[in-house]
């Protein structure tokens, strides 16, 4: 008798615990997909119009790529938590112009810390480029700098490393803004020392976290005293200069 009320006792435990997770899994995918920060319309609009770069929905991600197909160098980028892919698309399509091919992928659940993907499931999108760089914005910058042994360059967007990367040999770019307020420049000083001592910081003056992506404003965060189109030309100038310094396999 006493055996089977403890078989009973136990099952009602397991049952539970089996509950509890399922609930918890459940709740983790549904707040995944709730508030995804959406792409602005207009924007993506003027990216998918461009007539220099080729714009391709892609099994691995949103790549972009310069419309006579010639490139040499890669850019893999993650996004930030909850935000949709498509917002980052204004911010990189000069990259293409510029000939290099960018990857932005699709984090699995819309977070970059679920996703375990090496970096080869994203630069298969484009075999034929030897020279890649990894980078994200926010919770992406932290999940680039997990990725980073696989790639020749890091490129951060409001973010910082949590993984120490400094004795890497990486050419790094982090970006930064002056009215984030998510990565603050308080948070971006205290990783410095996880990038490499040569790393190139830059702090645009009045960007916010939501500078970088265009998908609108964001919890939390600063408030912008720079322009998108402001900001979109700062950023493609730093970029392009950091890729035509790199050095080629």
């Amino acid at each position: 008798m006493q055996k089977k009320r403890g078989r009973r006792v136990l099952k009602f435990i397991v049952w539970g615990l089996v509950a509890v997770l399922v609930l918890g899994i459940g709740g983790i995918v549904a707040w995944s997909q709730i508030g995804v920060m959406q792409a602005e319309p207009g924007p993506l609009a003027d990216v998918k119009s461009n007539s220099a770069i080729q714009v391709e929905d892609a099994d691995q991600g949103i790549v972009l790529s310069p419309a006579d197909g010639e490139s040499d160098q890669g850019l893999v980028f993650v996004p930030g938590a909850k935000v949709d892919p498509w917002a980052y698309a204004p911010i990189l399509q000069s990259l293409a112009e510029e000939g290099v091919t960018v990857v932005i992928t699709r984090p699995w659940l819309n977070l970059a810390f679920f996703d375990l993907r090496g970096l080869d499931a994203f630069t298969s999108a484009a075999p034929e480029i030897d020279d890649w760089g990894v980078g994200g914005h926010s919770l992406g910058g932290v999940r680039a700098c997990q990725l980073a042994a696989d790639a020749d360059a890091l490129v951060l967007f409001g973010s910082y490393c949590s993984n120490d990367v400094s004795d890497s040999g990486l050419s790094v770019l982090s970006i930064s803004g002056s009215e984030d307020g998510l990565s603050t420049p308080a948070k971006i000083e205290a990783a410095r020392d996880m990038l490499p001592a040569d790393a190139e910081m830059v702090e645009i003056d009045g960007a916010s976290h939501a500078s970088f992506g265009d998908y609108g404003p964001q919890a939390g965060d600063g408030s912008p005293t720079i322009s998108d189109e402001q900001m979109h030309a700062e950023v493609a100038e730093l970029l392009a200069s950091f890729f035509a310094e790199l050095p080629s396999s």
